[in-house]
């Protein structure tokens, strides 16, 4: 039997597979309710009746804006079923945003979530705008369906044509500076990974993933929706941020997909609670870290076994018991936290790709993880370091380019069929890929000297009273930096100093923060060459937030963005 092309294809292969599995579970008040790979099937179906009904036809393009959610996935579905090519927005984009969007890719239809979401696109006349029927109230959708001329027939007739070159979804950059880009991604590049990553990574039918990261960005998109359903498991929703962590001691998942900041986050409160246990238990916490480390390194830790089960088991139980890995992705992850969680015996995998790739082209592996690298390409795809260290990568799971700008389609992808990712790194004698920074990112020294800042603005934040850090020095005589204290560490902090100051704004200004701001730069600058080493550093008064314009969707730092909004500071740096 010929491999699927096309998504629709999967979509309906896997529906009579595992009829009788559940595909989703659902957050309700009380538990989850499990939707069968059959009932998906016949919701799909629905859901392609009404959008049939509203007259979309193979290759329209239909925008969704909404949160998380099994309707979301559904729709999806439905659009993959019928060749639509689905283009999801992030619900924090802006109206100016979300309308440029629209109108860049010449959309048939916007299903938006609320009004909230509706109300973005006020004043396009003609769009047609659709509200996305939330669980168990879908009268609106059923009206269109019962109109529908769509027979199950039709419907299979149109899910099972079409090619792997075919358009499958349209998602658009972020983007740090300018327009964002739509990245054309078709069939081909998820059908390709979906053949290749369970060759890579042990994955199948028996996991359970639990997503909370936005399906309208491209990992959590591939991941917890379509690699999921590729390989017949199933996938849990989060009720809400606040209940993630009582949802993942109910789910029991096995496979998370996360971004660094959540990772460190559930460090630094873990740590913080054992630094309030009675001296014994912190030594114990203390011993466990250092032999399972050790045990990582493959170092002598006579000790580990007794102590994983001591503190170990402890800490897994709090992700539910099962969890085989979590697989990190969407930024670099600093190494520090991904030996805290395998010293615990919680598997990190840190991944690496790019919207442009599908999400997937390097991964690390179970039985051979090293931090410090993002592991070896996946099977399937080619990866090589061009002379000046940028890493270019080549393969199916590669888009076809950016709609509508073929000039920089032409800068992206070579003549050769190599994507030029902007990243730089090195692929080590292992196999191993190692990402060092962006390319673009990049501060030349007044010196002419090179300083790759990300490393640094890493080493930064491993200090548990900073939050974040951004490094700038080009044509500038050394590195000066941006620093956002974590503050609710530092009010703490304060507060055992006997001083009771609780404002970011105040916080910034004070003598005592800032000598300790200073003492945990003074620590990173010993590790760093003196070229590299923060000459200067200027607090910032507020956490960068999506809202605020410093992050992107994907939690990102906009430099651009930064440097602009707090040029004062920066101009300051440079006297």
């Amino acid at each position: 039997m010929a491999a699927p092309e096309t998504l629709g294809q999967i979509f309906l292969a896997q529906c009579e597979k595992y009829a009788d599995k559940p595909a989703y579970l659902v957050p309700g008040k009380k538990e989850f309710t499990p939707i069968t790979y059959a009932d998906t099937r016949r919701r799909v179906f629905e859901s392609a009746r009404a959008l049939w009904a509203m007259g979309l036809r193979r290759g329209d393009m239909v925008v969704i804006v909404s949160e998380n959610g099994i309707e979301w996935c559904l729709f999806d579905w439905a659009c993959q079923t019928l060749g639509l090519v689905a283009v999801p927005i992030y619900p924090t984009l802006p109206p100016d945003q979300t309308q440029y969007i629209v109108r860049d890719c010449g959309a048939k239809l916007y299903i938006a979530q609320n009004d909230k979401q509706a109300d973005k696109v006020e004043g396009l006349t003609e769009l047609r705008v659709e509200r996305l029927p939330s669980e168990g109230q879908s009268d609106g959708y059923r009206a269109f369906a019962s109109e529908s001329n769509l027979t199950e027939e039709m419907w299979v007739h149109e899910a099972t044509s079409g090619g792997r070159e075919d358009l499958a979804t349209l998602i658009y950059t972020s983007g740090t500076t300018g327009h964002p880009k739509g990245v054309m991604l078709p069939h081909r590049c998820f059908t390709s990974l979906l053949e290749n990553i369970p060759k890579t990574i042990p994955i199948d039918y028996r996991d359970t993933f639990l997503n909370f990261l936005p399906l309208s960005h491209v990992f959590a998109r591939f991941v917890d929706h379509i690699l999921s359903f590729g390989v017949g498991a199933t996938t849990a929703f989060i009720g809400s941020l606040a209940t993630m962590a009582s949802d993942m001691e109910r789910v029991k998942p096995t496979i998370m997909a996360v971004v660094p900041r959540l990772l460190e986050s559930v460090r630094t409160k873990i740590v913080e609670k054992v630094e309030k246990d009675p001296p014994f238990r912190r030594s114990l916490f203390q011993m466990a870290l250092t032999q399972g480390l050790a045990k990582q390194r493959r170092q002598f830790a006579p000790l580990n076994p007794i102590l994983n089960r001591l503190v170990g088991d402890k800490v897994r139980a709090r992700f539910g018991g099962r969890l085989r890995f979590f697989v990190s992705g969407g930024a670099a992850l600093p190494p520090v936290v991904s030996e805290f969680y395998l010293a615990l015996g919680v598997g990190v995998l840190q991944g690496y790709g790019l919207t442009e790739t599908c999400a997937a082209s390097a991964l690390n592996l179970p039985d051979d993880n090293s931090p410090e690298t993002v592991g070896p390409p996946i099977t399937g795809v080619e990866t090589t370091i061009a002379p000046d260290g940028e890493i270019l990568i080549r393969g199916a799971s590669v888009m076809s380019g950016y709609f509508n700008l073929p000039e920089d389609t032409a800068a992206a992808i070579d003549g050769e069929g190599w994507f030029h990712t902007g990243d730089i790194g090195e692929l080590r004698v292992d196999g191993k890929l190692r990402i060092t920074d962006r390319k673009k990112d990049l501060i030349v020294l007044g010196n002419g000297k090179n300083v790759a800042p990300q490393p640094i603005e890493n080493k930064l934040k491993e200090s548990p009273y900073i939050n974040e850090a951004v490094l700038i020095g080009d044509g500038m005589e050394g590195c000066v930096a941006l620093i956002v204290p974590e503050f609710e560490k530092v009010t703490s902090w304060l507060n055992e100093q006997g001083v009771n100051v609780a404002d970011p704004a105040e916080m910034a200004v004070n003598d005592s923060v800032k000598a300790l701001i200073k003492s945990e730069v003074d620590k990173t600058n010993k590790t760093l060459a003196d070229f590299e080493r923060v000459k200067r550093h200027e607090l910032v008064t507020s956490p960068f937030t999506i809202d605020g314009g410093e992050l992107t969707p994907s939690l990102k730092v906009r430099r651009r963005v930064v440097k602009e909004k707090y040029s004062d500071l920066i101009d300051r740096m440079k006297r």
